[in-house]
């Protein structure tokens, strides 16, 4: 068993594979660590989707700019190709995907470049000297491991890495340190789409008058449903879960429990109450719930909202993101969603991938540095892939040149991504 890397990456998520998979193509020997069985993080074992937007319109000709890189849709275009009916193809490039294909797709790419894939096995140390990591220990079928790197990023998502290693970490919004809450997505068969369609005004209707009358506990304030382009099959991502910690275990088992409880609600209102859906059915729920937010690694910069709705650029930019502040409300009741505008971005600066005091070490997707607002907006899975992009050629860029993370020319890291379809 080889035990020694250029690079480690924990967490196979679109932050984590595309960190290692632009990494790799740049010539570091990658190993990526994935707790799970495949690649896709929040797509492949928390049922999330669609897309968010993570395009905007330029110029006179209102031509459509992507700011999530070329790789995200190299991602997105190898999924369209093992999808079985082409005229799915153009949903699918703008916002749905089909989590299968989406699976197989990064699998495949990874391979292709090179990575070191290492499935179902969990991260439970990190050994360092100050401020250089130097192993990470873990487990997978009772069997201990022990891998050595030169660099380290961290793509958990929950910023398990970062955490194990003793970085400076933040939970929630400031104050009472509340995150946004938890969904555990779910899909529906057999319902009569276009009748669903036409009663879904008074879907929203009845499910208020429902909660009023004590027979809906959940405290969303309305039904959050998405296409699906299979057949008589819709999403929902409309569970709520409040006030429980998503990085402590017992609660977060709780919150497993409390939406599921939700979920067979919901059917129950959507069988009862709803047109189309008298014959509805629940074909699955996510293997684990949906977590918006949870630690965020406090680097050599915090993103804030005012850098954000400032539109701010930065010397040190590595990404472009436009996704509106999305924030369900930690409390309850309530979604406050502040878009931008078509033709407006703000940029992230590197050191907000960058943990205090250390030097091989990168974060990378939502568990970067930032507040509890500015992580509503670049969270979404688009510009996590962009995030990981970046701390992956970062790492490239170090390991040529004999640096590390904290020394690595970042001129040279953005002159290559804009190479590679960065808006920078």
């Amino acid at each position: 068993m080889k035990t020694k890397y250029d690079l480690i990456v924990v967490g196979g998520g679109f932050a984590g594979t595309a960190a290692a998979i632009e990494a790799a193509r740049q010539g570091t020997d990658v190993l990526l660590i994935e707790k799970y069985n495949c690649l896709g993080g929040a797509a492949a074992y928390a049922l999330v989707s669609p897309f968010m937007a993570f395009w905007t319109h330029i110029g006179e000709d209102k031509k459509r700019q992507n700011l999530a890189g070329d790789l995200f849709l190299e991602i997105v275009d190898e999924a369209m190709k093992l999808t079985a009916r082409s005229e799915d193809t153009p949903m699918i490039r703008d916002a749905l995907f089909d989590e299968e294909s989406m699976k197989l797709a990064m699998l495949r790419m990874a391979r292709k470049a090179g990575v070191t894939l290492l499935f179902n096995t969990a991260v439970t140390a990190v050994t360092r000297e100050k401020g250089t990591l130097r192993s990470v220990k873990a487990i997978c079928k009772a069997i201990d491991m022990e891998f050595f790197a030169d660099h380290f990023i961290d793509a958990t998502g929950d910023a398990e890495l970062s955490y194990l290693a003793g970085c400076t970490c933040e939970v929630g919004r400031e104050g009472d340190g509340q995150c946004q809450p938890m969904t555990l997505c779910f899909r529906v068969g057999g319902i009569d789409k276009e009748k669903f369609t036409a009663d879904r005004a008074r879907m929203q209707a009845l499910y208020k008058q429902w909660q009023a009358d004590g027979r809906i506990k959940n405290p969303r304030e309305n039904v959050l449903v998405f296409r699906n382009y299979n057949e008589g099959v819709m999403h929902f991502n409309t569970t709520r879960v409040i006030k429980k910690s998503p990085v402590d275990p017992f609660a977060l088992t709780e919150a497993e429990i409390e939406a599921r409880e939700q979920t067979y609600e919901m059917m129950h209102f959507l069988r009862s109450a709803v047109e189309g859906c008298e014959n509805a059915r629940l074909l699955s729920t996510a293997l684990h719930i949906g977590i918006r937010e949870s630690r965020r690694v406090m680097g050599e910069y915090v993103l804030c909202e005012e850098d954000l709705i400032a539109l701010r650029r930065f010397e040190d930019a590595i990404a472009a993101a436009n996704y509106a502040i999305d924030i369900h409300s930690p409390d309850g009741s309530g979604t406050r969603f502040q878009e931008f505008s078509d033709g407006e971005w703000y940029e992230i600066p590197y050191r907000a991938l960058l943990p205090k005091g250390f030097d091989n070490l990168l974060v990378a997707g939502r568990c970067i540095s930032s507040t509890h607002e500015a992580q509503a907006s670049y969270r979404i899975m688009p510009f996590c892939a962009e995030l990981g992009q970046a701390a992956g050629c970062a790492v490239a860029v170090a390991k040529r040149s004999g640096r590390n993370a904290r020394t690595v020319n970042v001129k040279d890291v953005q002159a290559i991504l804009r190479t590679k379809g960065f808006v920078i």
